[in-house]
């Protein structure tokens, strides 16, 4: 058995972690419903989809059931094939029941009020070998990311951005996401803890949320560190415009930490990287290159203040300043954008497209290769 909750399981951890325990199973979470369980227990096996874990995929592609709670995960290939395995919902909305994948047990109700009717009702599986197997590869998966994310890049390995703001994430903080790459790594690199919330447009994947949702939080948890993840699009689009708000009203708040993380690639980096893989086709410079911005400069015109962080050896030292200032914070860093946000299952049409676009002769075809290759080869020696 698989379990799968989304944001409506946010309020039943408790209820979640006990059910997983009786069925020996692990958990995988929806993005929307990040914080609903933390990160560092041993079965929760994260993100799923094509911003998932390599746990989720092989733990909901190989289970003969599957529980799916508050979620309404609108990406049905990530799920079982129909037919392969049986499906238990609980959803507060009985018209969401089964509208992404077929039901054998549709249960109608809150996630917590429901599943502590249910949990009476399930008997403990003795048999902890597909609980173990979820365990040992929860925790490979950890450790791949983390050799990921120290590979050299040109200058800065993104992930690296985010493996070294995970053990430095503050108490109760809340975490909010843009959608483009950095989504990517901030759904797999950042380990939540109890306690923590996380919120970015999940469904719609809609541009630009991520600064306006990290104003939004300060103003209804004023006492709470804020941290939002973004890209230089989504940055030129709306961020520069939302710090405003932030330079304007951040006196008022208890706790003024407010970090905007802003990865400056030069590039519309998630369009790219689909363009490659979805269509086959290299990146055409004339729609995917952004012209530069100081974001760390701009941020200190409007009295925050602003770090540029150029070089890997930076990145943590970086992250302490920015964590420790007495103002929100612009934290600006230079980022390689032909690090490849690679899904945790690549199918083979998807290859096939990646080999056409470098054939065609996208321009970052070596960089590419090379980012590609050493990724999967820190993944294989961890097997």
């Amino acid at each position: 058995m698989a379990i799968l909750i989304g944001q409506g399981a946010a309020h039943a951890a408790a209820e979640v972690e006990e059910a997983a325990d009786l069925l020996g199973c692990g958990v995988a979470k929806a993005l929307n419903g990040r914080a609903a369980l933390p990160d560092d227990l041993p079965f929760v096996t994260g993100p799923i989809g094509l911003l998932g874990s390599k746990p989720s995929y092989e733990m909901v592609s190989g289970c003969d059931c599957l529980f799916m709670i508050g979620t309404s995960f609108p990406y049905a290939e990530w799920l079982p094939e129909p037919g392969s395995a049986r499906c238990v919902e609980i959803d507060i909305d009985a018209r969401l029941i089964g509208i992404r994948y077929p039901t054998d047990v549709s249960l109608v109700g809150d996630a917590r009020d429901t599943l502590r009717e249910l949990i009476p009702h399930l008997r403990r599986k003795e048999e902890r070998a597909w609980r173990q197997q979820i365990e040992e590869g929860v925790e490979r998966w950890w450790r791949i990311l983390g050799e990921q994310a120290m590979v050299d890049a040109d200058p800065i390995n993104p992930q690296r951005v985010f493996h070294e703001l995970s053990p430095k994430l503050p108490d109760d903080c809340i975490l909010t996401a843009d959608s483009g790459s950095a989504t990517n790594w901030w759904a797999r690199h950042l380990r939540l803890r109890r306690g923590m919330k996380a919120a970015l447009s999940g469904t719609l994947a809609t541009m630009c949320p991520g600064v306006p949702y990290a104003l939004a939080a300060k103003f209804a948890y004023p006492d709470r560190p804020v941290i939002a993840c973004l890209g230089d699009g989504a940055m030129q689009m709306l961020g520069i415009n939302a710090l405003i708000d932030v330079a304007r009203y951040h006196e008022r708040w208890s706790n003024r930490q407010l970090v905007v993380l802003v990865l400056n690639n030069h590039d519309l980096n998630q369009v790219t990287w689909e363009q490659r893989v979805l269509a086959g086709d290299p990146k055409l410079d004339a729609s995917q290159v952004l012209p530069d911005f100081p974001f760390a400069r701009y941020a200190e015109l409007l009295g925050l203040k602003g770090i540029r962080v150029e070089t890997p050896d930076r990145v943590a030292d970086a992250w302490d300043e920015a964590l420790a200032a007495d103002r929100p914070v612009v934290y600006e860093a230079i980022t390689d954008p032909e690090v490849p946000p690679l899904p945790p299952h690549i199918r083979i049409d998807q290859a096939k497209h990646m080999a056409e676009a470098l054939v065609k002769g996208d321009p970052a075809a070596p960089d590419i290769a090379k980012q590609s290759f050493m990724g999967k080869v820190k993944e294989f020696v961890n097997r």
